[in-house]
């Protein structure tokens, strides 16, 4: 028998806030929100290696950007950041992109701590697409309250 959201808060206890669902950016309706936010985290959609313009970009190092960027303004958005991510979960089209993926990776976190990082490697992305990405973060202080 499945749970009910009654259930679910006397389980989570008085940590459970409401589940918020955070619209995109671009305020185009889609079938998924840009991010779930529960109590002090947050759980991003998928993230892809699109710009705000619609252009993915050729190279698996561009894409890596690229997601990462897009990662980070849903996290911005959501009252988090790059630094409070807890687990990244990659997938890859391909094991030879590894390398220059690992590269761009270690470049665009800069300053920020790398987090537990898990990279699979997948068949089926559309278009010139070859990577997407999800995390799970840390909403510090306020912003979790809210």
């Amino acid at each position: 028998m499945g749970r009910t959201k009654k259930d679910i808060l006397e389980v989570l206890g008085s940590r459970m806030n409401e589940i918020t669902r955070l619209d995109h950016a671009d305020g185009k309706p889609r079938s998924y929100p840009a991010a779930t936010l529960l109590a002090d985290l947050v759980f991003p959609c998928g993230q892809i290696p699109v710009t705000a313009d619609g252009i993915t970009p050729e190279t698996i190092a561009e894409q890596t950007v690229v997601c990462l960027d897009n990662l980070e303004a849903t996290l911005l958005r959501a009252g988090s950041s790059l630094d409070a991510i807890l687990q990244i979960t990659v997938y890859l089209a391909s094991i030879d992109d590894f390398q220059a993926y690992d590269e761009a990776w270690g470049t665009r976190f800069g300053q920020f701590p790398l987090p537990p990082r898990t990279t699979l490697f997948v068949q089926g992305f559309r278009g010139q697409k070859r990577i997407e990405l999800t995390a799970i973060a840390h909403r510090p202080g306020e912003e979790a309250k809210k």
